[in-house]
C-alpha cells in the first residue's frame, strides 16, 4: 500500500468515524474556542426576513456554466490569494510560508466536527457553490461580478472545510445537503441565506422549504 493510499484511507476513515459518533450518539461537537470563522452571518430572525424576500423561481440551466467564468483564487494582497487568505484565518496558529502557503496549524472543519493539521486536508467551500449560483441568476453577470463573489472575504461565503465533506456537498442547495454536523445547521442555513440576499440570487421551491424547516428551529 502506497503512502498516499494509505494517508487518504486513514483521512476518510477518521471522517467517517466522526459522522458516526454524531449519529449515533447525538452529542453536539463545538469548535475550539481560539478557532476563528468565516465573518458572522446574519441572526435566524434576520435570516428568515431575508429568506421571505428572496425572488422564487425554478431553478435555472447549467448551461453554459464553467468554473473559469468565476475567477478564483485571486490575489488578495503581496503573494497571497483567496485560498490561502481563508487557511490563514480559519486556522489555529497557522504559519505560512515566503509564499503565504500554509506549511503548519490547526484547522477545525465545522461542517463535520474533524480537526486537520495538513493544509492539504482542507477545501475551501464557496457556501453557495459557483454553480448553484449560475443557475440562481449569475449567468446573467458580468465576469467582474462573478470575481466578487467567488473570492468574498466580506460575507459569510468562503471556510475551510474537510475536503471530503466539501466533494461530497458538490454543487447541491440546502433541499439536497446540508452539513452532516446537525449543529452547524442553523449557522449554515443563516450563511447560505445571508449570502444569495446580498447577491440578490433566487431560490427553488424546495431550497426554500429546507431552509425554512432549519430557520424555524433557531433560536
Amino acid at each position: 500500500m502506497s503512502r498516499v493510499y494509505a494517508r487518504r484511507l486513514i483521512r476518510r476513515i477518521t471522517v467517517l468515524a466522526s459522522t458516526a459518533a454524531l449519529t449515533v450518539t447525538g452529542l453536539l461537537v463545538t469548535a475550539p474556542a481560539a478557532q476563528a470563522a468565516p465573518p458572522t452571518p446574519v441572526s435566524a430572525s434576520t435570516a428568515r426576513t431575508y429568506l421571505s424576500q428572496l425572488t422564487v423561481r425554478a431553478e435555472g440551466s447549467s448551461s453554459g456554466y464553467s468554473r473559469d467564468l468565476f475567477p478564483h483564487w485571486i490575489t488578495q494582497y503581496d503573494t497571497c490569494n483567496t485560498r490561502e487568505v481563508v487557511l490563514k484565518r480559519d486556522g489555529v496558529n497557522v504559519v505560512q510560508d515566503a509564499n503565504c502557503a500554509a506549511v503548519s496549524g490547526s484547522w477545525y472543519s465545522a461542517y463535520d466536527g474533524a480537526t486537520w493539521t495538513l493544509a492539504s486536508d482542507l477545501d475551501i467551500d464557496h457556501v453557495v457553490p459557483l454553480a448553484e449560483a449560475w443557475r440562481s441568476g449569475a449567468s446573467s453577470w458580468t465576469t467582474t461580478q462573478r470575481r466578487s463573489f467567488a473570492n468574498d472575504l466580506s460575507r459569510p461565503q468562503l471556510i475551510a472545510v474537510t475536503d471530503n465533506v466539501n466533494q461530497a456537498k458538490g454543487d447541491q442547495d440546502p433541499a439536497e445537503w446540508m452539513p452532516p454536523r446537525t449543529a452547524y445547521r442553523c449557522t449554515y442555513a443563516r450563511m447560505w441565506v445571508h449570502v444569495k440576499h446580498y447577491w440578490n440570487l433566487s431560490v427553488d421551491s424546495a431550497e426554500k422549504s429546507a431552509l425554512q424547516s432549519v430557520l424555524n428551529n433557531c433560536s
